[in-house]
């Protein structure tokens, strides 16, 4: 293991998210804020860059996908912990700012904040930026800005993409990046001017712009989108939050290749199968429960549906005071994630279709055993090593999800507020149930539960096996 290297640009990272800084701070002062806070984050994190920048060393043809792994969880814990200065510097505690920094970066969505309101614009207006950055990705804006990296970069793809197999759409991974980080920009800029012509004055379009395209969730609001009581506010972010939730390298591929790519893909139309089915299903319930109206019943329905499948964790209702058949929906729901490449997580739509005909082949074959049948997705054949990667990535995520809901009943928390909590972390959701609704928060929790749903989003937004196997003695040997 090169470790020089790996600090080394570990340190050029922290010079990027320590100039990223300057932004919140320019916010704060508009709103005649101190400049104090962000001044002092953006000395520390910079003079941390500049330190760790200087142990770089010049041969980077070396790099293997070892480097690649360590680069990209440190990478990740790194710009959490230094994400977490501006909340200690306004009053957090130090775990509580860790909590909320981590949350914002693996755009989870879960927070510790007990009055949202109280904070200053600027630091509320960093908790969200921290989602948009870390939505399509702090490595993949490393990888599509800095030129130096080389080959690198393929290790350092590798390792962060999300879903089953890498998709390029370019030979050289630079510039793979670069073009979802284009779309990723243009889309935001479609959506923020939407939000503002629907009525948010300029703060709240960006700040909802950033968490919605992250699929992240955070709001500078306590009573999230609910603060609002727009349908057409709720209309767009819902909107935009299926956009977010989908391939963004179908949505260049349909701008600029085919224009009938998503419509196409199996997984895209398995997403919205979900969407429709889930959305239509919570909405005979909660009309059946007569909590409301057909209309109104949809309205919700629609909206947490996609809030929770696509990891966003918005609310514009209180659905933890819902029947226990509506909650449960929910709960499922959580379970299915964004699609392979959008900034939603979870365990993503692609393996859970592919597990299923990869479950029909297997009953097909207890009736016809010396049948071949080929798993197809896109009408391309799936090579068994993609396949025994999905399972033992969902064997692994369940394994995880287990351990961390009994750790956190051991800590006093009652079974489906352990259990919720555990998925709405490591599936980078947010909001979970009864004790961590909607309307509630994580502040509760004890210095240990808070570590270990810290652990649970950085493991959860690295699709598991990027820190996982680090734990592993192949990993560290020669």
């Amino acid at each position: 293991m090169k470790f020089k290297i790996v600090i080394g640009v570990l340190g050029t990272l922290l010079w990027l998210l320590g100039l990223l800084m300057l932004i919140p701070l320019f916010v704060g002062m508009y709103y005649g804020e101190s400049p104090q806070t962000f001044a002092i984050a953006f000395t520390i994190t910079t003079m941390a860059g500049t330190i760790f920048a200087f142990r770089i060393e010049p041969s980077k043809e070396d790099w293997d996908l070892k480097e690649g792994f360590m680069i990209v969880a440190f990478g990740w814990l790194a710009a959490a912990m230094f994400g977490a200065i501006p909340f200690i510097l306004e009053g957090m505690t130090p775990i509580n700012a860790f909590f909320e920094s981590m949350s914002g970066f693996t755009t989870t969505g879960a927070t510790v904040m007990v009055d949202i309101e109280s904070h200053s614009r600027g630091l509320l207006f960093w908790r969200s930026m921290t989602q948009w950055l870390g939505g399509m990705g702090i490595i993949m804006l490393f990888i599509a800005i800095l030129p130096k990296l080389g080959i690198a970069g393929r290790q350092m793809f590798r390792a962060e993409v999300p879903g089953p197999q890498e998709d390029k759409l370019r030979p050289r991974i630079r510039e793979t990046a670069k073009i979802l980080w284009m779309v990723y920009v243009a889309i935001s800029v479609v959506e923020c001017v939407a939000l503002y012509l629907a009525g948010l004055n300029l703060y709240d379009a960006v700040t909802h712009t950033f968490t919605t395209m992250a699929c992240g969730g955070f709001s500078p609001y306590a009573d999230s989108i609910a603060a609002f009581n727009s349908p057409v506010v709720e209309g767009i972010i819902c909107f935009f939050m299926f956009v977010a939730g989908a391939n963004f390298a179908l949505h260049y591929r349909m701008f600029y290749v085919d224009k009938n790519s998503l419509v196409r893909d199996d997984e895209f139309k398995f997403y919205t199968l979900i969407v429709a089915i889930a959305t239509l299903s919570l909405t005979l319930l909660l009309f059946k429960d007569h909590i409301y109206g057909l209309d109104t019943s949809f309205r919700y329905s629609v909206f947490q549906v996609l809030s929770i499948l696509t990891t966003t964790g918005y609310a514009t209702v209180d659905f933890n005071q819902w029947a226990d058949s509506g909650r449960m929906l929910l709960f499922i729901v959580m379970f299915f994630g964004g699609c392979a490449g959008s900034t939603g997580g979870g365990i993503k739509i692609v393996r859970t279709l592919l597990l299923l005909r990869y479950a029909n082949r297997e009953l097909f074959k207890a009736i016809h055993p010396k049948a071949v049948r080929i798993i197809r997705f896109n009408g391309k054949a799936v090579p068994d090593d993609v396949m025994q990667s999905i399972i033992s990535f969902v064997i692994i995520y369940f394994i995880l999800f287990f351990i961390s809901s009994g750790l956190l009943s051991m800590m006093g928390m009652d079974v489906f507020s352990s259990l919720s909590a555990s998925i709405a972390t490591l599936g980078n959701i947010g909001p979970a149930f009864n004790l961590f609704g909607p309307m509630a928060n994580y502040n509760l929790l004890p210095f240990l539960g808070k570590l270990l749903l810290v652990l649970n989003m950085w493991i959860g937004r690295l699709e598991v096996f990027t820190v996982m196997v680090m734990l592993t003695s192949a990993f560290w040997k020669k």
